[in-house]
């Protein structure tokens, strides 16, 4: 049976370790928008995500994390001074891209110039990190088709990507539709840093947080 939406509780947190380990795809609320995600160290499960959302399989997915300190337990690392927002922003509305480490099992990774890249998010919602907590880091997209408007509800992820997921987990509304602001470390740029996609948090925001830091250190 596929398409079970469910509230949060005991027994749907274990069914969603059920079909997260079967290869399956699971419906969540975030700080921001409902996701679609799935076991992002199995790449039959991330094609079928992609297959669901109709995306192209060159896009990229975050991997969601149910802490800051969970980076490194998946083989990746926080290029300065993308550690320093993070301890800012996270948990929030803040996606960095990590570089990936020779260790690294994730299968959502991007391939770039100098080595393969990840971002990542701690949302800040009880109840999402209550997921993660359960059942560990997440593949993740938005749970909308491709070009559609991202939701706010699991009913609306059902309508437009029905029973190409095995689970819904209804927390209610969340605070959308902006999504998360995707930062990447950028030697040579403004404060060091480039906003790859300009989100809940604004690049204002971002680089100010990096400036308050810096005179603050002057000044001790």
């Amino acid at each position: 049976m596929t398409g079970r939406m469910l509230a949060i509780d005991q027994d749907s947190l274990a069914q969603l370790k059920q079909v997260i380990s079967a290869g399956g795809l699971v419906v969540i609320p975030t700080d921001t928008v409902y996701g679609i995600v799935c076991d992002p160290f199995n790449n039959a499960a991330i094609e079928a995500l992609f297959a669901a959302k109709q995306r192209p399989r060159s896009k990229s997915l975050q991997v969601l994390l149910p802490s800051v300190s969970a980076v490194e337990q998946v083989g990746l690392s926080l290029p300065e001074p993308l550690g320093r927002l993070a301890e800012a922003f996270l948990p929030g509305a803040f996606s960095p891209i990590c570089q990936a480490l020779d260790s690294c099992q994730l299968q959502t990774l991007r391939q770039e110039e100098n080595g393969a890249t990840q971002a990542v998010r701690v949302p800040d919602c009880a109840a999402c990190l209550q997921i993660l907590s359960a059942v560990g880091p997440l593949a993740a997209s938005s749970a909308n088709r491709s070009g559609q408007p991202s939701v706010q509800s699991a009913q609306e992820a059902y309508e437009q990507l029905g029973e190409s997921v095995d689970l819904y987990l209804d927390a209610g509304p969340t605070a959308g539709p902006i999504p998360s602001t995707v930062v990447a470390a950028a030697a040579g740029q403004s404060e060091g840093i480039a906003v790859l996609r300009e989100g809940a948090i604004s690049s204002e925001r971002i680089r100010a947080a990096l400036t308050g830091q810096r005179e603050q250190g002057a000044r001790q």
